[in-house]
C-alpha cells in the first residue's frame, strides 16, 4: 500500500479510469453483439444505424485512450465487411 499522499490519489485515480474504462468498452461490445444478431435476422437498416453508433462509440474510445486506434479501426473494418457480404447476398 502507498504511504505518500499523491500515490494514494493516483491508486484512486487508476481505479476510476479502471470503472469507465470498462463501462466503454461493455457498452462498445454490447452494441457489436445487437449488429450480429441483426444480421442474423436480415435487419440490414438496423445493422447500417448500429455501424454507425459503433464507429462514433470507437472512436471516442480511441481519443480517450481506452481502445488502441488499430484496434478500433480494425474491428469497424470488420464489420464493414460483414455487412458489405450481407447486402451482397440480399441482392
Amino acid at each position: 500500500m502507498a504511504n505518500i499522499k499523491s500515490a494514494k490519489k493516483r491508486i484512486g485515480v487508476a481505479e476510476r479510469k479502471t470503472v469507465t474504462n470498462k463501462k466503454r468498452v461493455s457498452e462498445i461490445k454490447t452494441y457489436i453483439k445487437d449488429f450480429d444478431d441483426a444480421l442474423e435476422n436480415e435487419n440490414l437498416e438496423k445493422a447500417q444505424k448500429l455501424l454507425v453508433i459503433i464507429d462514433k462509440k470507437l472512436k471516442k474510445a480511441v481519443i480517450k485512450n481506452t481502445v488502441h486506434k488499430n484496434t478500433a479501426q480494425r474491428k469497424v473494418s470488420k464489420l464493414h465487411k460483414k455487412l458489405n457480404l450481407e447486402i451482397n447476398k440480399a441482392i
